[in-house]
């Protein structure tokens, strides 16, 4: 029974722990098993095998009591830039070397109230910039996937390319992500599974190492759209230390689930199609339009003219965020610290040893366009252009329910195919980066392959706080497109 356990899902899982038909422990100890079979992918940075056992262990406990909670015995894989108490957290930077956080952020301490099992820290590009997962001072997390007749790696996507691999891998059942510009939704295509980034406000930001404070979104990422629903619930809600949080109450996501979509509107944004797009993105763009129709909704073509300026605005805003956010990080309090013969020096020794390339060009750009001379000329005028964004969505949504678009410009590349060339990397998050300018909730789902086998997924587009709807049309997709394909990799692992 154990060595079938992985294939669950987690509603699966969540409902067999129920009916007491395997224990939280050999669920564990079944996911430790695959955590270690899944090391030649380089998903996690730390592995929790004994605080694991001992958390499943204190499931069962509850379970025998007859207490049992939402998430109890649930395992799960947490992005290298949540806190966790005790745990190495390093950002996948070698700047915060050593960093055993004194406090929990509040999204896992929410999942470990719930009664989920922290697996152990997924890999991520450092800081969270990136888009494919090999900006990591741990090496790049390799995707599960291959193309066929072709043993070339490929990426996972990012920055949450090891939390998508571990759910691709069958390494955990659940995990958690974060979401600046696609850093969610991006990998879940690549990986072919769920991603879901929610409304800016809807999960708390506290704990969580910042990069870009206004665009930042914690999410789940699952192999199911049910799956992300359970695992929103227990990770979203209130947080009075985040000033930012939404005081709204959390709606049962699950129960949204419905299948029914008859009278929903959705809208197909004309400027996401452009001429450079592959054929087969577009065709299925096409298809998942044609699902939602067929079971009652009526799509309808929609103008977002903001979006050909919303990628150079992210651009802008997110490195700026970023160059003050990582300030902090000096070789004074905590982390990395380079000796010198005075602290100017030795800030600068820090800095230079602790971040990586495409950190510092991050900063230096965002301290380029806040500095004087260029504030107005930059910064002022890409926020300017957020709000700009944000009125097309406004506008849209007076006329539709949803959006339907594609998720990435293309399948997953090799890795080092675009490490050269920062520009060919940064259009990756073209279809994405518009949520988080809104601050809209935004789901991924597996819809088809592409011509050499690798996923493609769609998104949806919600008005914000309106994941209900984003779930119950993402429910109706994924069930036309009826995704069952599998990576290579578990083939290979014989599952």
């Amino acid at each position: 029974m154990t060595g079938r356990l992985p294939a669950l899902t987690l509603a699966e899982a969540r409902d067999g722990l129920k009916r007491k038909e395997f224990s939280a422990r050999e669920l564990i100890e079944a996911y430790i098993a695959a955590m270690e079979r899944a090391r030649p992918l380089n998903i996690f940075i730390t592995e929790t095998p004994e605080r694991a056992l001992e958390m499943a262990r204190a499931s069962d406990d509850r379970r025998a009591r007859g207490s049992t909670r939402s998430l109890d015995g649930i395992p799960v894989a947490v992005k290298d830039l949540f806190c966790t108490k005790g745990v190495l957290t390093t950002a996948a930077s070698h700047i915060l070397d050593g960093f055993l956080p004194p406090y929990e952020s509040t999204v896992t301490e929410k999942l470990w109230k719930s009664g989920a099992v922290l697996l152990g820290k997924t890999n991520c590009d450092e800081f969270a910039m990136g888009s494919s997962t090999t900006t990591s001072f741990y090496g790049p997390t390799l995707s599960p996937w291959r193309r066929p007749g072709d043993n070339r790696p490929l990426v996972a996507g990012g920055s949450s390319g090891g939390s998508a691999a571990a759910i691709a891998a069958r390494a955990a059942l659940g995990a958690v992500g974060t979401d600046t510009g696609g850093s969610i939704r991006q990998p879940a295509s690549f990986c072919g599974i769920v991603g879901l980034k929610p409304s800016y406000g809807r999960c708390s930001r506290w704990g969580v190492v910042a990069y870009a404070s206004s665009l930042d979104h914690p999410g789940p990422l699952a192999r199911t759209v049910r799956d992300a629903a359970i695992l929103l619930a227990a990770m979203a809600g209130h947080d009075p230390k985040d000033s930012t949080s939404a005081p709204l109450p959390v709606p049962d996501f699950e129960a949204a689930l419905s299948g029914d979509i008859r009278g929903l509107r959705i809208g197909v944004p004309a400027e996401y199609r452009s001429s450079g797009m592959p054929a087969e993105i577009d065709a299925l763009w096409e298809k998942g339009a044609g699902w939602l129709a067929a079971a009652g909704a009526r799509v309808k073509e929609i103008s977002l003219p903001m979006t050909r300026y919303a990628l150079p605005a992210y651009y802008i805003i997110a490195p700026a965020e970023a160059s003050s956010n990582l300030a902090r990080y000096d070789g004074v309090r905590f982390g990395l610290r380079v000796d010198a013969g005075n602290i100017d020096e030795m800030y600068e020794l820090t800095r230079a040893a602790g971040f990586g390339a495409e950190v510092r060009r991050r900063i230096l750009i965002g301290t380029y366009v806040l500095s004087a001379g260029y504030y107005e000329a930059y910064y002022l005028k890409a926020q300017r252009v957020r709000a700009l964004v944000a009125g097309d969505f406004r506008k849209a949504f007076e006329t539709v329910d949803l959006i339907l678009a594609p998720t990435a410009p293309s399948a997953a590349f090799a890795v080092g195919e675009k490490s050269k060339d920062p520009i060919a990397m940064y259009l990756n998050d073209v279809f994405t980066v518009t949520a988080n300018l809104a601050g809209l909730p935004a789901i991924s789902v597996p819809a088809g392959l592409s011509g050499d086998g690798l996923p493609l997924g769609l998104q949806l587009i919600g008005r914000a706080f309106d994941e209900e709807t984003v779930f119950r049309a993402a429910g109706v997709l994924e069930d036309a497109a009826e995704f069952r394909h599998l990576p290579e990799f578990l083939a290979q692992d014989g599952r």
